[in-house]
């Protein structure tokens, strides 16, 4: 991939706990190194406790890898303090977990604009009500703005979460498990829209998932095993699927 089309790198990244019984510590991950172009779709797929959330956790700045570089859009996150990091996340980055982490007591459009209020770009958040409008309206939701979390199906949290997401614009879009407690007709309509979203509003899409429906619809799916990735491989390779 051509070092100009690359928006996110990890550079020989490894990541180790201590081990439970208090012998050597244990590589969850192990000199891995990727690129990630602009624009592009990845699915990560891969055993349970294989690390797959620990790299989505080191991509999105939440943890540090104990080696290895990570830059984004050809930063050295390495260099910044906490307090950057957290402007990153904020601006750069957004962030879907397989439980929503709505605030019960706000509507629904008062939570999409949780993340503006950290944000110190003026402009972004004068435009934040008139975006977030924009994007329940695209994502089917724009007759429940007031409604609360509890008042909606999962899937329609789940795409509430989404929009959040994305209100303040960012480069890359980290998914862990994003339909892992939807139903099978949620799942599915919540696959079409990260994929619809991935090509519509131009984010790099990352997503962990069991699902291989929803890794079908990836541009590359990679698999973590032993504490490395590789394409994944197997006797029935994935073929794509299209929205």
């Amino acid at each position: 991939m051509a070092e100009a089309s690359t928006i996110l790198k990890l550079d020989h990244v490894t990541k180790r706990y201590n081990s439970a019984d208090g012998g050597e510590p244990v590589d969850v991950l192990r000199e891995i190194t990727l690129a990630i172009g602009v624009g592009e779709s990845v699915a990560i797929v891969g055993p349970s406790g294989s690390g797959k959330s620990t790299l989505l956790n080191i991509m999105g700045t939440l943890d540090r890898p104990d080696s290895g570089k990570v830059m984004l859009e050809g930063d050295d996150l390495s260099t910044l303090d906490d307090v950057q990091l957290a402007s990153v996340r904020n601006r750069r980055i957004g962030f879907i977990f397989q439980a929503h982490h709505l605030l019960p007591q706000c509507s629904v459009f008062e939570n999409v604009l949780v993340p503006t209020l950290a944000s110190k770009d003026k402009a972004l958040r004068n435009g934040a009500e008139s975006r977030a409008r924009k994007l329940l309206e695209r994502v089917g939701l724009e007759h429940r703005l007031s409604h609360r979390p509890g008042q909606l199906s999962g899937g329609e949290r789940q795409r509430v979460a989404v929009v959040r997401s994305l209100i303040n614009g960012p480069k890359i879009l980290l998914a862990d498990e994003p339909t892992g407690a939807l139903d099978r007709a949620s799942a599915e309509n919540l696959g079409q829209l990260l994929v619809k979203l991935n090509r519509e509003e131009g984010v790099t899409l990352i997503a962990v998932t069991h699902a291989l429906d929803l890794a079908q619809r990836m541009n590359r799916v990679l698999e973590l095993r032993d504490g490395q990735l590789q394409p994944l491989s197997g006797e029935r390779p994935i073929e794509k699927k299209h929205v």
